[in-house]
């Protein structure tokens, strides 16, 4: 319904790579340049700095990509409206979500999805990624949000909303009065960690490992099966662990943990939806859509 051009903007200006966002609209890296170009021609100015193969937004770039959020946010909003309104949809969907996703994220969002879509009944189920994914593979849920980076074929994955996890531990333990440390003080740490199988613990070794820290050098004292049942531990104890920044926001204000900056270490990632490949249900396709336009609000 938009101009392909936004589009091709946006995404190149999400991915800030040329070649990725080719691949993402399956069209070739000279047509990503053309449309760009286009846009730049008809606004008379630049909307990246380019050095060599690395680009960033220059500031009319910036200020396009947020009107072009505000514009895809209105559009599906938009098709949402007319789908429900044209399909009079109504029945069950079953939702798997990860535990951070099911806990801290998604209810806000189902709550504003049932005050529009009433017809429609929700249910969720948790669990930790792996047990998503498996549940998606034996047609026991519509489509998932997982927190995880494994990719399996059968599945397609695409981004909800982005995340980081931050080094956390209770307020008060000395060495939050050092405020930053090092990448080689974080093996010293006894650390509480996620079970096998979770989408956090997957990323934040994923992290590690591009980092040079070897798993195996960490000090686990602990492994827990859910974020509420590692800041009880941490409350009670020295000890550290690496927790979504939307799980801890209300421990950070009431002064139950604190974050400890890792110096030139950051663990960022994305929630992503899951589905399976080739898979076409237009109830799922409204839910998703309403959850990326609340996302954008």
């Amino acid at each position: 319904m938009f101009d392909f051009r936004l589009k091709v903007f946006h995404t190149v200006a999400k991915r800030l790579n040329f070649t990725k966002a080719a691949e993402e609209l399956f069209i070739t890296q000279p047509a990503v340049t053309k449309h760009i170009h286009e846009i730049e021609t008809y606004f008379k100015t630049q909307l990246f700095h380019r050095n060599g193969t690395k680009i960033a937004l220059t500031e009319a770039g910036k200020i396009l990509l947020k009107h072009s959020e505000e514009l895809f946010s209105i559009y599906r909003e938009i098709e949402t409206d007319m789908a429900a309104l044209n399909r009079n949809l109504r029945g069950m969907i079953k939702i798997g979500a990860s535990t951070t996703v099911a806990q801290y994220i998604l209810p806000k969002y189902l709550a504003s999805f049932r005050k529009r879509f009433s017809d429609i009944s929700v249910e969720l189920v948790t669990g930790n990624t792996e047990h998503i994914e498996n549940l998606l593979l034996e047609n026991k849920i519509d489509f998932g949000i997982i927190e995880g980076q494994s990719k399996r074929k059968q599945l397609k994955y695409s981004r909800f909303l982005k995340d980081e996890l931050v080094l956390c531990t209770r307020y008060g333990n000395p060495l939050t009065k050092k405020g930053t440390i090092s990448l080689n003080e974080l093996p010293r740490l006894p650390l509480v960690v996620r079970e096998q199988g979770s989408g956090s613990l997957e990323v934040v070794n994923t992290a590690l490992k591009k980092a040079g820290i070897k798993i195996a050098h960490l000090q686990k004292e602990m492994i827990l099966e859910s974020s509420e049942s590692i800041k009880s531990y941490l409350a009670g104890s020295d000890c550290f662990a690496f927790l979504s920044i939307h799980s801890v926001l209300n421990e950070l204000n009431n002064k139950q943990l604190a974050i400890v900056d890792i110096k030139n270490f950051s663990i960022e990632r994305y929630f992503y939806f899951v589905r399976q490949q080739g898979e076409s249900n237009k109830m799922n396709e409204m839910v998703i859509r309403h959850l990326l336009s609340d996302n954008l609000k």
